[in-house]
């Protein structure tokens, strides 16, 4: 399976039936080249208009079930929510 198809499915939270959003990249790990987590886009602020602060980074090892169009995960959502890094290039 594809990044690319991956990106297609909704991810679903089995504890509450919350839907997350559909997956946005994948992190891995650097010595094993092992996919480690997947990274889905935050709730937006203010309607949407003024972007996101936040996303979601599930372990891999929290996927349920990859369905044809869904994907099934078992996380506390508050705990896998992280604050995207600002980066300063100065």
């Amino acid at each position: 399976m594809r990044l690319c198809d991956l990106r297609k499915k909704e991810v679903i939270n089995c504890r509450d039936g919350e839907r997350l959003g559909f997956i946005s990249d994948l992190g891995f790990n650097p010595k094993t080249g092992c996919i480690e987590t997947i990274i889905i886009p935050g709730p937006c602020k203010f309607w949407g208009f003024l972007g996101r602060e936040q996303e979601y980074i599930i372990p891999w090892r929290c996927i349920r079930q990859i369905g044809n169009d869904v994907v099934l995960v078992d996380v506390d959502t508050m705990a896998v929510l992280q604050k995207i890094p600002d980066f300063d290039c100065d």
